[in-house]
């Protein structure tokens, strides 16, 4: 099963022990399912992760937002959508979400993202799904 994960469910499995967004890391760890990602959704995500915010979280487990990075992208089957089309209004970075869904034939999206979730459930076919939901369902 192929999934992506958005940048929010993934900053939480970083950061929060114990959580349906760390069992879905641990699952992709665990090769439970396959991770499918971008350049631009690493990209988001270290950014996101660079944020003073979260420093003192990361030095605790002696991990850093590049390495973070760099592990996910070796072990992500990594696209390269051709096309962004313009679908969530209110946030074009949820746009890069859904075209890695679709340029990697994704079974699953996982996103907490209140955008995501008001196109219906799925989109083109894929569905939207929770953190938790997703955990229930692809990581036993």
């Amino acid at each position: 099963m192929r999934v992506v994960l958005d940048t929010n469910t993934l900053v939480s499995g970083v950061i929060s022990p114990n959580r349906p967004p760390r069992r879905l890391l641990d699952g992709v760890r665990a090769e439970a399912f396959e991770l499918c990602s971008s350049a631009t959704l690493l990209a988001e995500l270290l950014d996101v992760l660079s944020r003073k915010k979260f420093a003192a979280r990361l030095a605790q487990t002696s991990v850093t937002p590049q390495g973070i990075v760099a592990e996910l992208r070796r072990m992500a089957y990594m696209v390269a959508p051709q096309e962004v089309p313009r679908v969530v209004e209110h946030d074009a970075d949820d746009d890069h979400v859904l075209a890695c869904a679709l340029a990697g034939r994704a079974d699953l999206i996982v996103s907490g993202d209140k955008h995501l979730h008001s196109l219906g459930g799925q989109y083109k076919g894929i569905p939207i799904i929770t953190a938790a939901q997703a955990a229930q369902q692809i990581v036993r």
